[in-house]
Parts: C-alpha cells; structure tokens; sequence
C-alpha cells in the first residue's frame, strides 16, 4: 500500500499547488470525494441526529450495550442555568460540554477544586462565575452545529488509562478509528500538547499518532501537518506506544455500524482505567486528517472495502474486525 508523509507530498509540489491528480495518485481521499462518494451515498441523513447530538449518541449506546461515560445531568434550557451549580457543587471532577458540539469545542474539564475555584487539567482555575458564562454559551448555541440553540451536558470524568501519561499533556487523548459500512479502516491517537491547550484535536496543534489496526502499536506521528518522533512537550519518543484492549476498542468502534446505521463513521472513544474502551462520540462527518497521522491514504481502503462480495456485509462484529486487523496491517 502507498504510502506517504507531508515531506513526500511537499516535493511533489509544481508551482505552489497539489494537483489532484497527484493526490490522487497517493491514495488521499479529498473532502469532494469523502462528502459525495461516502458521507452523501452511504450516510442517511434521517440517522445524523443520532451522532451529531451527544445525549443521542449515548442513548444509543445504552440500548446497544456500548459503554459510555457516565451522564451526571443534561438541561434543556438556559432556565436551568442555576440548577447546573447545584449539581456539580459536591463534585471534585466534572465535564461540562455542548450536546451538539463539534471539533471539540465547548467542552470545559474539570479536575479537581481549590476552595470555591475550578481546576482545569492544565492547572487554570476557574470561578462559579466562569462556569455559568460557559454554561450560558453553550445554551446560546456558540458551540453547536449551525449555532442553534444547545443542551449542556455533565459528566462524569473518566478516569484515564494512565498508560497515556507520558504522550498527552494538560489533557487526555482519545482515539479515532473510520469505519466503512461495519469495517474499521483506519485508527490514530490524537494526543493533546501544551499547545492544543490539552485539547485532543488536531487544528488545535494535538499530536495526531497513527495506529496500526493490526496490533495496536504506533507507526506514524504528525503534529501541524509536519512528521514528528517524539511529544513536543514529554519528548517521550512514540515509537514504543501502544494501545492496550486494541481489539476490544476496535469491536467497540465497528460495533457503532449496527448502533448508527451509518455506512462512514468516525468513532472517538477513550480508555479508562477500570472500564477499558468508552464511547466518546461518533461522527457522521470525520475529518481527513487520519490520512496525514497514518501517512496513508483512505482512498485504497475505502475501495477495497467497497469491492467486497456482498456476503462479506452480512458477517458479525468479530468476523468483521479480524478481518480489517488482517488485511489493513501496517507490513
């Protein structure tokens, strides 16, 4: 399989511009293709409420036995701004976040207290008054998907998997796998930097690790569109990480097919240290920034998949992982 890092297609430049032609020919599958080919044939639009707001998802998941974190609470209107106080008073940790937010915006972690102040993970402190704006924001719909007016959710702080300490910082990564019509094709950690302010997304300066389906273990990083060995911050190098439950989070993320109806889906899920894989969120519109964290492209993937007897589409969730882990191996 083709593979290929910013350097390889920078050189492949002629005046200033990447014909598509050429990412073409790399396998990079671009945003035209990715909305027309996949999200606009494969996606029904009826099934998008069921990723694109997040108090959906998880009751989604609930019926489908997918774990998630834990819900606290989840108000309607900005009427109820003042009972959001009352819930997290006696709670040391906490999230706060847009039922329909995306990119990550919105979402405000707590992870412990200070007298009558908020500690953020990257140690900022915030007061009760920073909180109700917050809260008073996402109602208003400044986060949300077409800025309509939102629902803020609280939850639970998911007790990490302390395996990723070294590779995130001021926050905590999660991983994003696609999945084609039930099949896993791709996967990458997004680990949050001091730069990303402890936010795990990429336009936001994270770290974005590629992850081999097979077996778990990193095989690429990048960070700002450039290729890196090491955490920016940590200078831990990423070429001795690896994903633990790697088979368990991959069930779980080609487990969101049957839940979504969805045919191209991107799942973001989190490891917690007692429960194992969570699911974060799905979304129905997943970014192409994979392609750059794997230094390969979807484009061969996606049709390969695509090319498949259609007997292949009837096989379970465990026949359908083995099946990606062995033909999408990192060689």
């Amino acid at each position: 399989m083709l593979q290929f890092s910013v350097k390889h297609i920078v050189n492949k430049v002629r005046g200033g511009v990447v014909s598509p032609l050429t990412l073409r020919r790399m396998g990079v599958l671009g945003m035209n293709a990715r909305n027309i080919d996949y999200i606009a044939r494969y996606n029904d639009r009826e099934k998008f409420p069921i990723v694109d707001d997040k108090l959906n998802t998880k009751r989604a998941a609930k019926s489908a036995g997918i774990p998630v974190p834990e819900l606290i609470a989840a108000f309607e209107s900005p009427a109820s701004r003042k009972r959001v106080m009352d819930v997290i008073d006696p709670l040391w940790q906490f999230v706060i976040k847009p039922a329909r937010g995306s990119g990550g915006k919105g979402i405000l972690v707590i992870a412990g207290r200070n007298g009558d102040k908020y500690k953020k993970i990257s140690g900022a402190e915030v007061e009760a008054l920073d909180i109700l704006r917050h809260v008073s924001n996402i109602h208003s719909g400044l986060y949300s998907l077409g800025g309509k007016p939102d629902r803020v959710m609280v939850e639970a702080l998911v007790d990490f998997d302390p395996v990723f300490d070294r590779y995130s910082v001021e926050g905590v990564p999660d991983v994003r796998v696609i999945v084609f019509r039930g099949y896993p094709v791709m996967a990458m950690l997004r680990c949050s930097t001091h730069a990303s302010d402890g936010k795990a997304n990429l336009h936001q300066g994270a770290v974005g690790v590629g992850i081999d389906l097979a077996s778990g273990r990193s095989c690429h990083a990048v960070m700002r569109g450039l290729r890196i060995d090491q955490h920016p911050d940590t200078e831990v190098p990423f070429d001795a990480l690896e994903v633990p439950d790697w088979y368990e989070l991959v069930r779980l993320a080609a487990s969101c097919y049957e839940m979504t109806g969805l045919g191209y889906l991107g799942c973001d899920i989190v490891l917690d240290r007692e429960r194992g894989p969570l699911l974060l969120e799905g979304n129905a519109r997943p970014g192409l920034a994979i392609q750059i964290a794997n230094g390969v492209g979807l484009r061969e993937r996606l049709g390969f998949i695509e090319n498949l007897d259609e007997e292949m589409f009837k096989k379970d969730v465990d026949e359908r992982v083995a099946f990606s882990m062995r033909e999408f191996a990192v060689s």
